[in-house]
């Protein structure tokens, strides 16, 4: 994030005071400058290399004097080069932009200047974006996005839609990215902002890329590249930006050869602006292509370049690095270092998730305290409201009448009152519940990544087949959040979508999407989640099992799924394929762990199962729903 004034503007400038960029104040007296100046030294050193030690004394130093001028205007601007200063050099927490950029807004909003009030709002969006408070991020950027529309101002309004494409890009939502990214495009083209304009085309590139539409991602990167070759030659880091996006949209389609020239073209122009030391991390890229191609002595170099790079600045939360290190490793029969690399990616993958419960429990400990609170405070409030009205009963008792139609009137007052509060916490709770249900699906990604990467360590057949069965159940679970949290009933899960999307996950885990065709003949089916989960698990099982079992030798088959609601509302299950079915007299394969759990949550849904072999494996629950609730 730039908040920077023209340098050829700060170079005019600084020619009229009486010390230059490259004599700092320390050195001319800090005290004798006029603050003005002091802030324009700011602008124009915020991302400077040489006075990197001095800038943050210097800033403080400038905010104490602004903050005894009781001018909002300058105040502001001393808070936003401190928020720009502490975005570039990364020294310090990102929470430390953002404090500075919300003292900025507080500062503007006192000055009731309406242009930079939005501004602001628009930059902390990013700010919010870059330390992962998307609900933040939102409700800033659409307050600045109305007050651009009042203000009819084109650029604003276009760099906000641009910001909000960079908000749904960051939840992964690439559709609406794309949407509010072309939202943006001809307002930037209108306003002749082309900086944000070749910007903006990043949200175009990862958003086609993540969606395979290929071809409209490289057309995004080629307008980028004309945009700052034609428009906005200063905007020196955005091609490198614009290349490395499009290497990993070529890693996507699997385009090696263009790909590493991206990347390649990507680490060059880093150099070339900022120097080789600031662009080392760019080598992780490289380093993946050529492991891909088997080039494992230059990946090894590109890898731990980036790598080393990465541990330099502090930035060890890394994870695809060291496994891709660990890999180049391995195939160079150095197995010592990979082992290495591998438990530095287990060590962070861990801790990563540990993270994320250990802020899930604080934030639901906070809520639940919050939430005490409120209720004393309303019983507090309901006691004295109480005692008030007794005294108003005695003082007027003379006139009842009058009394009771005032009563009448604040009682419907009160009622209207209490019914928006109940409104308002009903949509609190509501996105609260979406959340958690987001963060347990993300957990329970998590934790497949994890069995996933332990599973890559085994080499006994049937392990690693228990491994990949457990990342399967894990993975019908998570499906049954993300669709709690992506729909609009939060209470219950439509089944046919669900069968549909677990299908799809268990034959692209078994590589059988070519020759099994899983079929779900049924109508759109809406059940609570304590009775779709055992359900989806159920499936789950006797999927794997078919795909196993039921057609081997690279047989071509279809598997059958139906699940309905009789008269009594209960339910009725049929899994059946057309394979080979079972023998009977041999025993059954597999570790039996698979039929111990479908009759524990048969039974647990108070259910019975019928087993058929006609032409293949016909397999029927009756679900007693009703009863056993």
């Amino acid at each position: 994030m730039l908040r920077l004034i023209s340098t050829i503007l700060l170079v005019c400038f600084f020619s009229k005071v009486s010390f230059s960029q490259s004599e700092t104040l320390s050195e001319k007296g800090l005290n004798d400058q006029p603050i003005d100046s002091v802030l324009s030294w700011m602008n124009a050193n915020s991302t400077s290399e040489e006075n990197l030690q001095e800038f943050h004394a210097i800033g403080i130093e400038t905010l104490k004097r602004g903050l005894k001028t009781e001018n909002d205007t300058l105040i502001a601007q001393i808070h936003e080069s401190l928020a720009s200063w502490h975005a570039y050099n990364g020294l310090f927490s990102p929470d430390s932009v953002v404090y500075h950029a919300e003292k900025a807004l507080e500062y503007h909003i006192k000055s009731d200047d309406t242009k930079k009030i939005a501004d602001t709002y628009r930059s902390l969006a990013i700010d919010y974006l870059n330390t992962g408070q998307l609900d933040k991020a939102q409700e800033v950027l659409f307050k600045s996005i109305e007050l651009y529309e009042d203000l009819n101002d084109n650029a604003g309004l276009g760099s906000a839609y641009r910001t909000l494409g960079v908000k749904y890009r960051v939840m992964e939502d690439y559709e609406k990215s794309i949407y509010y990214t072309n939202q943006a495009i001809p307002l930037l083209e209108k306003s002749e902002n082309y900086s944000s304009l070749a910007i903006a085309q990043f949200n175009l590139i990862i958003g086609y890329g993540e969606l395979g539409e290929y071809e409209k991602a490289y057309k995004a990167t080629e307008d980028c590249l004309e945009i700052v070759r034609t428009k906005a030659p200063d905007q020196i880091f955005v091609p490198v930006r614009a290349y490395s996006y499009r290497g990993e949209v070529y890693m996507k389609a699997k385009d090696y050869d263009n790909a590493l020239k991206d990347y390649l073209a990507a680490w060059n122009l880093c150099k070339k602006h900022i120097g080789e030391e600031r662009c080392t991390t760019y080598r992780t890229e490289i380093g993946k292509i050529y492991l891909v191609q088997k080039n494992y002595e230059q990946a090894l170099d590109h890898l731990l370049a980036g790598v080393n790079a990465y541990e330099d600045k502090d930035q060890n939360g890394i994870i695809q690095p060291y496994l891709d290190l660990a890999e180049v490793y391995t195939n160079l029969g150095d197995f010592e270092n990979a082992l290495f690399y591998k438990d530095k990616a287990y060590t962070n993958s861990k801790n990563l998730l540990e993270g994320k419960i250990e802020n899930i429990k604080s934030e639901m400990a906070i809520k639940y305290e919050t939430e005490k609170k409120d209720e004393a405070l309303a019983s507090q409030a309901a006691l004295i409201d109480q005692k008030s009205k007794t005294q108003t009963l005695f003082i007027v008792i003379a006139s009842l009448l009058l009394v009771f139609l005032l009563s009448l009137l604040y009682f419907f007052y009160e009622s209207k009152k209490a019914t928006r509060i109940i409104r308002a916490k009903n949509a609190e709770n509501e996105l609260l519940l979406k959340e958690i249900h987001h963060r347990v699906k993300n957990n329970l990604e998590m934790v497949k990544s994890l069995i996933a990467l332990q599973s890559a360590q085994i080499e006994d057949p049937a392990t690693k087949d228990a491994m990949i069965a457990s990342q399967n159940r894990v993975q019908s679970m998570g499906i049954i959040h993300q669709k709690l949290y992506q729909g609009t009933n939060l209470g219950s899960i439509e089944m046919k979508d669900y069968f549909l999307n677990l299908s799809e996950g268990i034959l692209d885990t078994f590589n059988a999407e070519d020759r099994v065709k899983i079929e779900c003949a049924m109508d759109n089916l809406d059940l609570d989640v304590d009775t779709a989960v055992p359900i989806g698990l159920i499936v789950n099982e006797l999927l794997t099992n078919a795909l196993k079992y039921a057609f081997p030798k690279q047989q071509q088959g279809v598997i059958n799924i139906s699940l309905e609601k009789d008269t009594d509302q209960n339910l009725k299950l049929l899994v059946r394929d057309n394979g080979v079915g079972k023998t009977v007299g041999l025993a059954p394969k597999g570790t039996g762990f698979g039929s111990q759990l479908v009759q524990l949550l048969t039974q647990q849904l108070n259910g019975k199962m019928i087993e058929r072999n006609d032409e293949g494996t016909h397999i029927e629950f009756d679900f007693l729903i009703r009863k056993s609730a």
